[in-house]
């Protein structure tokens, strides 16, 4: 499920109705300058066809943390992968 920690974000997350999930990755081209990381939002189709990707976000490190441990916080669970097999959508 990723090696995320409340102070590195990284990892899927989902919603407490398990409707939504969250993948938080680094942006590897920012990350050794001036940290930031995408967070996708979609969920998983039930018929196996591609997910549905609603939007992406470009998050500075320290946005996401405050967001993910926000999400924690309300009932937001760790997930494996949700798509993509672990590869970037």
């Amino acid at each position: 499920m990723g090696s995320s920690s409340a102070s590195d974000p990284e990892g899927w997350l989902i919603d407490p109705d398990k409707h939504w999930s969250l993948r938080f990755h680094r942006d590897k081209k920012s990350w050794s300058m001036d940290p930031f990381v995408f967070m996708d939002k979609g969920r998983a189709m039930p018929d196996g066809s591609a997910a549905l990707l609603k939007s992406r976000q470009h998050l500075h490190k320290r946005d996401a943390v405050e967001i993910w441990r926000k999400l924690r916080a309300d009932g937001w669970s760790r997930v494996k992968p949700q798509w993509g097999l672990g590869l970037d959508p």
